[in-house]
């Protein structure tokens, strides 16, 4: 107990005594803490320990703090020097402030007793000063840790970006996405355009909040002036192909609503989609697909903003990319020469004629309105409209493509 025979007549009696009596003051806050504070008593053992020794550390720098308040601010620092680090995790900022509470709530009910009538008043202003500064110092601290943890995010975001765009996949890819919150989505898409001239960490900041508006799960990064975005939300309403030119319009319309939301995040120009993956292990082909479609989305400059790399087959196709020709005759040419020879001479002569319908009659001794028909059947077969322009553009380069196959 502290001294109680004496009142103190000076400050620097008062001092000494309120530093022979720090342990008990540091008891009588954990104690106070037990019984006004239901979560403290669930805390592991350890750290209310820990706790217990912060507050006692903070008694001892009060006492410097009363013999040297020119270094006030440097000394109420010091108190949460001796925490351990993952203290910070264990108790959130809010908790701190509940502490610091009780703790001066339960120093304050002492301080008759310490300083006696005389004194009283100025060592209650003395406590209620230091409090003040070790909230400030509380708030640094965790604000530090903040900054910290926010700079391992960005760095740990930027590498499973890379992992993915790359298309090396790791075991432990989706344990680092969980980390950064993740949430495991039941479908996943690649989305690539340019970066605004912004710096990244304001880039990515607007990526997760727009991505947070529109309830969408985001993974982001620019990469060599692209802003990439790996987006997770419930595209996959259908049984759509990842690859196929006849993607289920439901899955396509999600996906071009969740692009269309993350929009303004990108610079000016053309914003390509990659196809649905079912997650984020899969979203590699989803990647791969997008920055094809990117590097040659220039080849069509009446492309819809933002547009698919689907939509984007023929150029890619013509730039060399194997998986494009690839879709495009599985997905095109062969269902329409399984349909029969009929359909696949109506609609090769269609095109090789310039899409004339009397010239495509004449050629194949038809008649007009049977040349529509086939044309009609042949768009049910393949998916793609022969006498829409950029529909039948696809159309052409796809059987080309199936010709140089099967020759």
């Amino acid at each position: 107990m502290p001294e109680q025979q004496v009142a103190p007549t000076t400050a620097e009696e008062i001092i000494r005594r309120i530093e022979r009596s720090s342990g008990m003051l540091a008891s009588r806050a954990v104690v106070r803490m037990h019984d006004v504070l239901p979560w403290f008593s669930n805390m592991s053992a350890r750290h209310r320990a820990d706790i217990q020794m912060v507050v006692q550390a903070g008694i001892s720098s009060f006492v410097e703090w009363c013999r040297r308040p020119e270094h006030a601010r440097e000394l109420s620092g010091d108190v949460f020097r001796v925490a351990p680090r993952d203290l910070v995790r264990a108790v959130t900022f809010r908790r701190l402030v509940d502490l610091v509470r009780v703790a001066v709530e339960a120093i304050e009910a002492e301080v008759p007793a310490l300083a006696g009538p005389e004194h009283e008043q100025r060592l209650l202003a003395d406590v209620l000063r230091y409090s003040r500064d070790i909230a400030f110092a509380g708030a640094v601290v965790y604000a530090r840790a903040a900054e910290e943890r926010g700079a391992w995010d960005a760095r740990l975001e930027a590498l499973v970006v890379d992992h993915v765009v790359r298309g090396e996949v790791e075991r432990a890819l989706p344990s680092r996405a969980a980390a950064l919150g993740w949430r495991n989505p039941p479908a996943v898409a690649v989305i690539i355009g340019d970066a605004p001239d912004r710096s990244p960490e304001v880039v990515v900041d607007e990526v997760h909040r727009l991505g947070r508006g529109a309830g969408l799960e985001v993974l982001t990064g620019v990469h060599h002036e692209r802003l990439v975005v790996i987006v997770g939300g419930d595209f996959a309403t259908g049984q759509a192909a990842a690859r196929s030119v006849r993607s289920d319009d439901q899955t396509q319309r999600a996906l071009l609503d969740a692009a269309a939301a993350l929009l303004p995040a990108w610079g000016p120009g053309p914003v390509v989609i990659g196809p649905v993956a079912a997650d984020l292990a899969a979203a590699a082909s989803s990647a791969h697909a997008a920055l094809a479609a990117a590097d040659v989305v220039a080849a069509w400059p009446a492309a819809p903003r933002p547009v698919t790399a689907q939509a984007l087959l023929p150029e890619r196709a013509l730039a060399g990319d194997t998986g494009a020709r690839r879709a495009l005759v599985e997905e095109v040419y062969n269902p329409l020469r399984e349909a029969g020879t009929p359909l696949l001479a109506t609609a090769g002569a269609y095109l090789d004629l310039g899409a004339s319908l009397e010239a495509t009659a004449r050629a194949l001794y038809l008649h007009p309105n049977t040349v529509r028909y086939r044309l009609r059947k042949a768009a049910d077969v393949c998916g793609l409209d022969p006498t829409d322009h950029r529909e039948r553009f696809t159309l052409h380069v796809a059987l080309i493509l199936g010709r140089l196959t099967a020759a």
